[in-house]
């Protein structure tokens, strides 16, 4: 009997100890779990968060086109632009109200619904050329990473790849607005004074580039272009006699065409002409001799035909290297990026058979 109890004792002992055993394992179990939990908030608190990834946008080039409708060189342009792999541009189109660019219209998927829908009627030797170029900027300045903007006709060509465009346009920080003092009588209208000082009339290329601050300040301009609407005007042509008054006196009319003088003027009336490039990236040949009317030889440029599209043209453009500006005693030499450099990257015009023969002798090469 007694040592039946001494055996149910010694059970008992040992499942006590086991039940101990387990108990204490829980326990410690516990406790692991426990501080594993703490120490992950302890860290999780106390450690800086990770700073969100940033995408950085490559600063961009908006490319400005103003055209009557579709635009004939766009096979050209589409070559040019099939080098850039990365983004940095960015393309507007100014054509007439209601004309769009789709499949039909462009063969280009750079170009297709690229036009602005808030176009006007432009009409020659009017201000409404410059308020199509103030509304492309409109749309162009809504895109942050826009940072150069660059106006070119349908008739104009790229004469050097994207790579070499790009980095010679952004190696500066000033705009390319070709200027220079307009000291033929006749252009000026007094009745701009005092609003726009004679001190402060400049004539130039249209064609011009943009930093964004600039551009900011002629969509905002509210002085000088009410100006230019009212006392800007091209002098009358017998064939527009029709729509206009026949003038009583036509040698006392001003002959002033507004995209020859409204940015030049308004970067010179706002004082920052220290931060331009006295020189335009376009290059043109005015017509000096085709018309027998004198008053009007080198109002027009002159259009390069296909018997004209030969390698020498494109090397001779590419060959200048400065401009002279006889009003002002004036020679820009060109420079990139602080070397000598060609003047031009672009030149106009051009007809379609033109160009489609300068690629095929390869005279430009844009890949």
């Amino acid at each position: 009997m007694k040592r039946r109890n001494i055996l149910q004792q010694q059970r008992s002992g040992r499942w006590r100890i086991k039940a101990l055993v387990v108990v204490l394992l829980l326990t410690s179990c516990f406790l692991l779990i426990l501080n594993h939990y703490h120490f992950s908030r302890i860290f999780t608190f106390g450690a800086p968060e990770a700073p969100p990834l940033v995408v950085v946008q490559k600063p961009k080039i908006a490319f400005l086109f103003i055209a009557r409708n579709r635009l004939p060189l766009d096979f050209v342009w589409d070559a040019f632009f099939q080098g850039e792999k990365e983004g940095k541009f960015s393309i507007f189109v100014h054509s007439r109200p209601g004309f769009l660019l789709n499949e039909v219209t462009t063969r280009s998927a750079y170009f297709s619904g690229r036009q602005v829908n808030n176009s006007i009627q432009v009409e020659w030797g009017e201000a409404s050329m410059i308020e199509a170029e103030r509304i492309l900027l409109r749309n162009a300045l809504k895109d942050s990473s826009n940072h150069r903007f660059l106006f070119l006709s349908d008739s104009c060509i790229p004469l050097y790849n994207f790579s070499y465009t790009y980095h010679y346009i952004m190696s500066t920080s000033t705009s390319f607005i070709d200027s220079f003092a307009d000291t033929k009588q006749g252009r000026y209208n007094p009745k701009m004074n005092p609003v726009i000082p004679v001190s402060d009339w400049r004539k130039g290329s249209q064609w011009v580039v943009l930093t964004r601050k600039h551009a900011e300040v002629m969509v905002n301009d509210d002085t000088v272009f009410p100006e230019f609407e009212r006392h800007c005007r091209r002098r009358s042509l017998p064939e527009f006699w029709r729509d206009h008054p026949l003038p009583t006196d036509g040698s006392k009319e001003h002959n002033c065409i507004p995209d020859e003088h409204y940015v030049q003027t308004l970067i010179a009336h706002k004082g920052l002409e220290g931060e331009i490039t006295r020189r335009t990236l376009t290059h043109t040949l005015w017509d000096l001799s085709s018309s027998k009317d004198r008053e009007r030889r080198g109002w027009h440029p002159v259009t390069y035909k296909l018997s004209d599209a030969t390698p020498t043209l494109i090397q001779t453009i590419k060959g200048i290297d400065n401009v002279y500006y006889e009003t002002e005693y004036r020679r820009e030499w060109c420079r990139s990026n602080g070397r000598p450099s060609t003047c031009f990257l672009f030149a106009r015009k051009f007809t379609r058979a033109a160009v489609m023969r300068l690629l095929n002798t390869s005279a430009i090469v844009l890949n």
